[in-house]
C-alpha cells in the first residue's frame, strides 16, 4: 500500500510539473529590449518566474493557462533605475528630518517610496546611498515582506572627512565627531580599503563614493574633487577583489578624471564633463548616469525661498541646469549612457520624466527606453538575467498606454507590472 502511495505521489508530481500552468500575455505592440523596431501582436509567455517564450500572434493557451489582455498596450522590459535613494525623499524639512527620524521612521518612509517606484515600471533599482536601512529594505523585499523593485544596494556612501555624503556635514561642533570607515567616511588609502570591507561585511551589493562635492551637502563646493587618486584606486582595487563594481558620485571635471583613471564603473552625474573626460569614458568604457530629473528638481526648489540650506542654494542654482546640457553632449559624442534619475533629490514615482528630458537633449526614443532596460541590466552585471524580454529571462514586464515612440511621456503611463512573474498593476 505504502508502495502504490509513493508510486502516486510520484506521478502526480511528475505530471503537475509536465503541465505547470503558464501566463500567456497578449502584447499589441512589443518592445523586447534587443530589437530596434517595436513588434506587433506578440505573444510572451510566462512560466513560474521566466519568460520561457515570446511568440508572433497571440498563442492558444492549453488547459488551465491563463491570458494576460495587453492587445491596447505596449509591452516592455522592466525598466532600471540605476540610480535612486529610496531612503529618502524631497521636501522643504530635509535637513530637519536628520535629526528627529529614527531609523524605524525612515525604514517606513523607504517602504513607501520602494513601492511607488515599482508601480511606477521600475522593477529594479541601484540603491547608490543611505544609512543602511536600503540593505534591509532590499533584503524585506526579497523575502516578501514588503513591496518594491529588486533593489541593487551600495548601503553607505563612501566620502572623505567634511564631503559629499559625510553625515556631519552641518552639524554643530559638539556633535561632528570624527566619523571613520565604519560610517563611510576615509582618509588614505588604508582608510578606503577599510572602508569597502566594512560595506562587504555588511551586505552591499556595490560600492557608491562621492569623488566631487555635491549640491544638497551642507558644504561650500559642489564640484571640488574629494578623492586623490591613489584613494580611489585603493577603493577600485578592494572593490574588485569583493566582486564589487564601484560608482562616482562626481560634479567636477578633475575628480570625475581621477575617478574614470582609478577603474569605477560609472560616473554619477557628470555635469562638468569637458572633452578630455568624455575621451576618458570612451577609453575606459565607464558609464555615464546622467540624472538630468535630479538637475532640474533641485534647480526649481531652489527657487523657493527657505527650501534648501543657504549652503545648497547657488550650488542647486548653478548646476542643476547644467546636466541636460551635459547628457546631449555625451550622448552625441558617444559616451555609453545608462538611466538614472537620483529620485529621493526628486519624487518617488516621476522617475520616468527622465526619459522625456532624454528625448529633449537629443536621444531618440528607443535608444532612451534601451538605456533603461538592456544597457542598465549591462551595468548591474544582470544582462543574463534582466533587460530584454527574451525566452530565460526573469519575468519583469511592464506595459504602457499607447506607443511611447511616438510620446515618450507615455513612459509616465504605465498600467501594468509584473515582477518575477507576479503581477502587481493591471
Amino acid at each position: 500500500m505504502k508502495k502504490q502511495l509513493l508510486t502516486l505521489a510520484i506521478t502526480c508530481f511528475i505530471g503537475s510539473s509536465a503541465f505547470a500552468q503558464k501566463t500567456l500575455i497578449y502584447c499589441g505592440t512589443l518592445i523586447d529590449g534587443v530589437k530596434n523596431e517595436a513588434q506587433s501582436q506578440m505573444t510572451i509567455i510566462v512560466e513560474g518566474k521566466k519568460i520561457v517564450g515570446v511568440q508572433k500572434g497571440y498563442s492558444s493557451p492549453g488547459s488551465g493557462d491563463k491570458t494576460v489582455d495587453l492587445k491596447s498596450k505596449t509591452v516592455l522590459p522592466g525598466l532600471i533605475d540605476s540610480h535612486v535613494h529610496l531612503e529618502m525623499e524631497t521636501s522643504k524639512d530635509g535637513t530637519v528630518k536628520r535629526f528627529t527620524q529614527n531609523p524605524a521612521d525612515v525604514a517606513f518612509d523607504a517602504a513607501k517610496f520602494a513601492k511607488t517606484t515599482l508601480l511606477s515600471g521600475f522593477t529594479s533599482v541601484r540603491d547608490l546611498g543611505g544609512s543602511g536601512v536600503n540593505i534591509a529594505l532590499r533584503n524585506a523585499i526579497n523575502k516578501g515582506t514588503t513591496i518594491g523593485p529588486r533593489v541593487f544596494t551600495a548601503g553607505k556612501s563612501i566620502a572623505t572627512t567634511g564631503g559629499h555624503a559625510d553625515p556631519t556635514n552641518g552639524f554643530r561642533k559638539d556633535l561632528m565627531g570624527d566619523p571613520g570607515p565604519l560610517e563611510g567616511v576615509v582618509n588614505g588609502p588604508d582608510e578606503c580599503r577599510k572602508a569597502v570591507r566594512q560595506r562587504y561585511k555588511e551586505g552591499v551589493d556595490c560600492i557608491k563614493i562621492t569623488a566631487t562635492g555635491g549640491v544638497l551637502s551642507i558644504a561650500k563646493s559642489g564640484k571640488a574633487p574629494q578623492f586623490t587618486e591613489e584613494e580611489m584606486k585603493a577603493i577600485v582595487e578592494t572593490a574588485k577583489d569583493y566582486g564589487f563594481t564601484v560608482a562616482a558620485h562626481a560634479h567636477g571635471t578633475e575628480g570625475m578624471k581621477r575617478a574614470i583613471r582609478a577603474g569605477v564603473t560609472s560616473i554619477e552625474h557628470g555635469t562638468y564633463m569637458d572633452d578630455e573626460a568624455i575621451e576618458l569614458f570612451k577609453k575606459y568604457g565607464t558609464y555615464y548616469v546622467p540624472t538630468i530629473l535630479a538637475g532640474k528638481t533641485v534647480a526649481d526648489s531652489a527657487k523657493v525661498p527657505g527650501y534648501y540650506h543657504p549652503l545648497v542654494v547657488p550650488k542647486a542654482l548653478e548646476i542643476g541646469p547644467l546636466i541636460q546640457q551635459t547628457f546631449a553632449k555625451a550622448y552625441k559624442a558617444g559616451v555609453k549612457i545608462a538611466f538614472g534619475t537620483d529620485s529621493g533629490v526628486s519624487i518617488h514615482g516621476y522617475n520616468a520624466y527622465e526619459f522625456q528630458y532624454m528625448v529633449e537633449a537629443g536621444m531618440p526614443a528607443m535608444e532612451a527606453i534601451k538605456s533603461a532596460t538592456v544597457t542598465a541590466s549591462q551595468l548591474l552585471g544582470m544582462e543574463k538575467e534582466l533587460g530584454t524580454l527574451e525566452s530565460g529571462k526573469i519575468a519583469d514586464i511592464i506595459a504602457t498606454d499607447g506607443n511611447p515612440l511616438t510620446d515618450i511621456t507615455l513612459m509616465r503611463k504605465v498600467s501594468f507590472v509584473m515582477k518575477d512573474g507576479t503581477v502587481y498593476k493591471q
